[in-house]
């Protein structure tokens, strides 16, 4: 039975219990601020590259991207409107599908998605001051280490604390985007071609299937900019009023991040010359942002650009640290996690064990993997997961048609069909560009299902049923 009662429920508040902290505006900030990090500087670089050069379909690439994403929250809105609890896409994984499944996003998120994000996150924060330092390698992890430490740190103080920072540091990784945005689009004088040609690009002279190809290939270069949405579902019950608040806080910046993005590159493409650009990308000189607010504003512009950018990735890795401990909470519980993550710290609210192993997960990622290592595996993991999830909408309005649903997704069955289809696109692209990626990104979860074995044959051989659902 879907709607059963929590047998834990006393225990739990014996040890301690979420606070309801987090209000509408806190649930904008954790989207933005893990949405709006380090990708939206450098990828549009990759995605130029991508559409080879074209201004237009790399705009296109930039939208399309948005419009996966907002779709993808939608759909995630109506589960978490529905299943306001610890978990996420773990329970709904679960609940749809098989138990197994729900133990593979979570067993996977601490192996890699999750951890591996914390780490890349800590690590792109560093490197970017390569431009202006002679970092070294063993330098840049070392910093990057310290960084999740202290987010580990701020994270055990409780989640007041934590909104406090990253409603600060949301605020603060705005000041250059949007500084570009009227910069460029104020006093640009370029006039950028943003027609659909398919001349020069890989799709000339093919047809449908190859635009569909290029644009795909493209688009999956901008989603790590777009990571990182589905996390505000893990605190669900963390929400002072998750059945509204949820919805509002998904849809709306999403939106605002789509907007965001697509004008930032418009106002590179007003300033920069397409010649300009091209050299840039050819040389890896991938940071064009950078580029037109330093022009502007010279050396003043470089550090200011350094600075906030730096305050919204590690706001991004805050929330990373933020959300996974809550999906290991929700397993423990469930007897699928060691005990040891389902411990709430009685007089901060929060999963304190969960918190320090996973930072210490990361601090392993940092020192064996390379930046690029990371944000590879990552997209592929997480488009896979997120695919699953989408559909998962239809699958559990079938199965469970009597559950309260206070928000469904628009467009109905259209629209959840599509987004699926178009994630397999993605991917396909992604896996013939990056094979070595979408392995390790496959062995993680193969890796999972023995480890589910083991969990359920020590709970008596009892599946893993999501009771954290009420």
């Amino acid at each position: 039975m879907f709607i059963e009662r929590r047998k834990n429920m006393s225990s739990q508040k014996q040890e301690g219990s979420f606070k309801k902290a987090i209000g509408p505006f806190s649930g904008i900030s954790i989207v933005a601020g893990m949405v709006i990090g380090s990708g939206i500087y450098y990828l549009g670089s990759y995605v130029l590259d991508r559409t080879g050069m074209s201004m237009g379909w790399s705009l296109v690439a930039w939208i399309v991207g948005g419009i996966i994403t907002i779709i993808s929250g939608l759909c995630f809105a109506e589960l978490g409107a529905s299943m306001p609890v610890a978990g996420g896409q773990t329970v709904y994984l679960s609940k749809a599908y098989h138990p197994v499944f729900g133990f593979i996003n979570g067993f996977s998120c601490f192996l890699l998605v999750g951890s591996g994000g914390v780490a890349a996150l800590a690590m792109a924060a560093v490197t970017a001051y390569r431009t202006v330092f002679d970092l070294s390698d063993v330098m840049i992890k070392v910093i990057a280490i310290l960084i999740i430490f202290a987010l580990m740190v701020i994270n055990l103080l409780g989640v007041k604390e934590m909104t406090l920072y990253q409603n600060f540091s949301m605020v603060i990784r705005l000041v250059p985007i949007l500084l570009i945005i009227v910069v460029g689009l104020a006093t640009g004088d370029q006039s950028p071609d943003l027609s659909l040609s398919l001349e020069g690009t890989p799709a000339e002279g093919g047809g449908i299937v190859n635009i569909i190809s290029m644009v795909g290939f493209a688009t999956f270069a901008s989603l790590w900019a777009y990571d990182g949405w589905y996390n505000l579902n893990t605190v669900a019950e963390e929400m002072r009023n998750p059945k509204k608040d949820l919805p509002f806080a998904i849809i709306t910046s999403l939106v605002g991040v789509t907007l965001i993005y697509a004008l930032f590159y418009l106002a590179v493409y007003r300033v920069l010359p397409h010649e300009d650009i091209i050299a840039m990308v050819e040389s890896e000189n991938l940071y064009l942002g950078n580029e037109v607010i330093s022009r502007a504003l010279g050396g003043t512009g470089t550090w200011i650009v350094l600075v906030c950018m730096t305050i919204g990735i590690v706001g991004s890795a805050n929330v990373n640290t933020l959300c996974d401990p809550r999906t290991y909470y929700a397993m423990a519980k469930e007897g699928y996690f060691p005990k040891i993550f389902g411990h709430l710290d009685e007089k901060h609210g929060v999963p304190s064990y969960g918190i320090i192993i996973a930072s210490g997960m990361a601090m392993v990622l940092v020192l064996f993997n390379s930046l690029e290592e990371l944000t590879d595996m990552l997209i592929f993991t997480t488009s896979i997961l997120n695919a699953m999830t989408v559909f998962a909408v239809l699958i559990m309005r079938k199965k469970y048609p009597d559950i309260e649903r206070p928000y469904k997704v628009w467009g109905g069955k259209v629209t959840i069909v599509i987004t699926c289809i178009a994630y397999l696109i993605l991917m396909v692209n992604e896996f013939i560009d990056a094979p070595k990626a979408a392995f390790v990104a496959i062995g993680v979860n193969v890796v999972s299902v023995p480890v589910y074995l083991y969990f359920r044959k020590k709970n008596g051989g009892k599946d893993y049923e999501g009771k954290g659902i009420e």
